[in-house]
């Protein structure tokens, strides 16, 4: 998710104070352009299923506290630290963010499949309640659950709240970020979960 790799176990903190969350700003496409769309949404879905992503858990704490298995997630800013995530406006956690202020993301390894099939069935228990299932602690700066034995964790206090179609961004500031000790990612293409060890090395 980001350009610079620290070390098994390194974690940066920023100190930060929530700050007050701008209205709804719309990124949604102009009526006028509608007319010209030569995608549906089920193309895609096809199309997107063809890009290999990493695996999250987004959380928020609170009185609506919420998990959700997500993939919509991504670095932004290095220098303010700054990330997003993309969550549809009838899902749970959507209201969840909003009530919380700020939202915590889990990046999946390899063996946590299980987690993040859990977290995206519709019939696990609602609100804290939920967490029971799997060890978790709560996050040090945001009290939103992190997931225990994840690659690592990043907290965020919400920045900002764009409309994008039927989803929202949510810009986050980076509160604390912690890597784990997983050596293997878990990520999601084709439409089911693959393993991704660390073999391949990028070169410039």
């Amino acid at each position: 998710m980001s350009e610079t790799v620290q070390a098994a176990g390194e974690s940066t903190e920023q100190a930060a104070r929530p700050a007050p969350v701008a209205p709804l700003k719309s990124l949604s496409v102009l009526p006028s352009q509608r007319r010209k769309r030569l995608s549906t949404p089920t193309t895609l879905r096809e199309v997107m299923s063809q890009f290999a992503t990493g695996i999250t858990v987004i959380t928020a704490g609170g009185e609506r506290g919420h998990g959700m298995t997500a993939n919509a997630f991504s670095s932004v800013s290095l220098d303010p630290p700054m990330v997003l995530c993309c969550v549809s406006r009838a899902a749970r956690m959507h209201d969840a963010i909003l009530s919380a202020k700020a939202f915590a993301v889990s990046i999946l390894g390899a063996e946590q499949q299980e987690m993040a099939r859990y977290f995206a069935d519709w019939r696990r228990p609602r609100g804290l309640a939920q967490f029971d299932a799997v060890d978790w602690f709560p996050g040090p700066h945001t009290g939103s659950p992190l997931l225990s034995g994840s690659l690592a964790w990043v907290e965020c206090n919400l920045a900002e709240v764009y409309e994008g179609g039927d989803h929202s961004i949510f810009l986050g500031n980076v509160v604390s970020s912690k890597r784990g000790t997983g050596p293997h990612a878990l990520t999601f293409f084709g439409g089911d979960y693959h393993q991704v060890g660390p073999d391949v090395r990028a070169t410039a």
